[in-house]
């Protein structure tokens, strides 16, 4: 029995159990953002979640983690978390990235921000137009929608 196949039972058992708990005992835990079980042992998909864990974790400018990050930061934390290396800064990364279109998106890809040639931030795509982020001084991780037109998407491989 697969563990998408024990959850509903285990739901029925657990009565009002919560969701860790069910992940405890062999289930699924979804986190909001992330792609679907069937892709979650992607490292783009687990990079995803890890950014997703650090849902209000203070910005700080150079900061690579585990308690503060910047947008590159960001990235880079998550991605070595799923085993995966980034540079630095949002530029080197995208410079490392397979880019792809908007149309080819999916969640876990990397979205860069730029101004003409000049990438300026970075995000992880989490699908429905939404990215993770660390938006900016006084700012924490957080889920939000993309708001310009202005991005480029990168893969990370």
């Amino acid at each position: 029995m697969t563990a998408l196949n024990r959850v509903p039972s285990l739901m029925a058992r657990a009565g009002t159990a919560s969701a860790l708990t069910i992940a405890a005992v062999g289930g699924s835990l979804v986190v909001p953002g992330a792609a679907p079980e069937a892709s979650a042992a992607t490292p783009a998909t687990k990079a995803l979640q890890v950014a997703a864990s650090k849902k209000g974790a203070p910005y700080k400018w150079g900061a690579t983690g585990p308690h503060r990050f910047d947008c590159s930061g960001l990235t880079l934390y998550s991605f070595k978390k799923a085993g995966k290396k980034l540079p630095r800064t949002a530029a080197q990364q995208y410079n490392k990235t397979r880019h792809i279109s908007a149309r080819n998106r999916r969640a876990g890809d990397l979205v860069f921000f730029h101004s003409g040639s000049n990438v300026y931030h970075v995000g992880i795509y989490a699908g429905k137009n939404k990215i993770w982020h660390a938006p900016k001084t006084g700012d924490v991780v957080r889920l939000q929608k993309i708001w310009t037109r202005s991005v480029w998407y990168g893969r990370v491989g």
